[in-house]
């Protein structure tokens, strides 16, 4: 166990988020030391909670981090490392093999970025995936063709979200599209198109047992929304339903197959409209974004990123993590991309509304209740108002921005 007045704290952190989390760590009475991009120096970080912070130009270069990380640790005891964004999973890993301490390590993670690690270990522990190929040797490929009929999902398998995803439909679409990646090819895997509806599963995971869980459903795709515009929207599925059930179930094996220890993550579901049956097809160990914790919170009143500091303190000092009374409410999420630099949401005044998005050419809401036939008269009544009042489309992104 490490002793209390010795406790530090590294974040990683590729995007401008965490800030609860960092203010959970000082809370905790914990040194906290941020290491981000020299572009987010002057985004509004939670300077209070913030003992140290270290810029760099860019933490995708894994051996820059690793020499920078572990000059810091010349001087400096680091007792756990924490990524604060998806694309921080894999670094946060390696730094920990590095410098040996506690979390997860590059094979686990692996498991929780890369899209087709995690379909081979899911499907090996008999968890039910859309059928894949690795864009690796070519007969495999001719032969999934042959076999799976198009559409097809082509996803990089290391981004986040939608990022870089392509439907095709036909073989020379698919091929023209490899011979585009060139040297790229074999960072993709292809999947067969499933329709169906999309579900998201977040998790606080203690000691291999997932010990929270909540279930949304989006209204559309994330991947329709990004790729041909429109409202994001997702709500809080009826507790009893059947399909929470089931999804709550599944959520737990997958975890135990992917090996989680510890931490939050968000999972996403597919229930495909021919078989009405779930198909795996992502999760993160990480707080899901497009303001989920947001979600999740109006619905139960857990705060996923100060859960995620709770559990680690928890583990730091060998105590067992308890997950605090909440509420089972209900809550629904509406985010677009807006024509109006800030938009004017004054005149969206239901007493349900608990959260407000203040971002740049964006419009946001969280609406709750305990009546879950509320939220979705009001998703959908909202999903109609910002079409009309705020919606603008932009094209989808192949990579995470810079």
């Amino acid at each position: 166990m490490v002793e209390e007045q010795h406790i530090t704290i590294l974040c990683l952190a590729s995007y401008f988020k965490g800030n609860t989390f960092l203010e959970a760590c000082k809370r905790q009475g914990c040194h906290v030391i941020l290491l981000t991009k020299e572009k987010l120096a002057d985004e509004p970080w939670s300077w209070d909670a913030i003992d140290e912070r270290f810029l760099m130009p860019d933490l995708g270069l894994r051996s820059d981090v690793i020499y920078a990380v572990s000059y810091l640790a010349r001087s400096r005891k680091i007792d756990r490392i924490i990524p604060l964004d998806d694309f921080d999973v894999e670094t946060a890993a390696a730094l920990r093999e590095h410098l040996r301490v506690p979390g997860m390590g590059d094979t686990t993670a692996r498991y929780f970025r890369d899209k087709l690690a995690m379909r081979f270990q899911a499907r090996e522990k008999g968890i039910l995936v859309p059928d894949f190929c690795p864009v690796l040797n070519y007969d495999d490929l001719s032969h999934f063709l042959e076999h799976v009929p198009p559409p097809w999902v082509l996803k990089p398998r290391s981004q986040a979200g939608a990022m870089g995803i392509r439907k095709l439909y036909s073989k020379d679409e698919l091929w023209s599209r490899l011979d585009e990646l060139g040297d790229q090819q074999s960072f993709f895997v292809l999947e067969k198109f499933i329709p169906g509806d999309i579900f998201h599963v977040d998790s606080i995971v203690s000691e291999r047992e997932v010990v929270f869980s909540e279930v949304h459903k989006y209204k559309q795709p994330p991947l329709t929304v990004s790729h041909e515009g429109g409202v994001f929207i997702s709500r809080t599925m009826p507790r009893e339903s059947v399909e929470v059930q089931q999804l709550q179930s599944l959520n737990k094996e997958l975890h135990e197959a992917l090996g989680m220890v510890r931490g939050v993550t968000h999972a996403e579901f597919i229930q495909g409209n021919e078989d009405g049956r779930f198909y795996f097809l992502e999760t993160a160990a990480r707080v899901g974004g497009a303001n989920i914790a947001e979600l999740i919170e109006a619905a139960s009143g857990i705060n996923m990123w100060s859960e995620w500091a709770s559990i680690e303190f928890a583990n730091i000092r060998d105590q067992r993590y308890q997950v605090p009374e909440h509420r089972r409410d209900y809550a629904g999420i509406i985010i677009c991309l807006a024509r109006q630099e800030f938009p004017d949401l004054s005149h969206y005044d239901d007493s349900e509304i608990v959260w407000r998005m203040v971002k740049k050419n964006h419009a946001g809401l969280v609406v709750a209740s305990k009546d879950q036939s509320r939220i979705e008269t009001l998703m959908e009544n909202y999903s109609h108002r910002f079409m009309n009042d705020f919606l603008a489309v932009a094209p989808p992104l192949e990579e995470a921005p810079d």
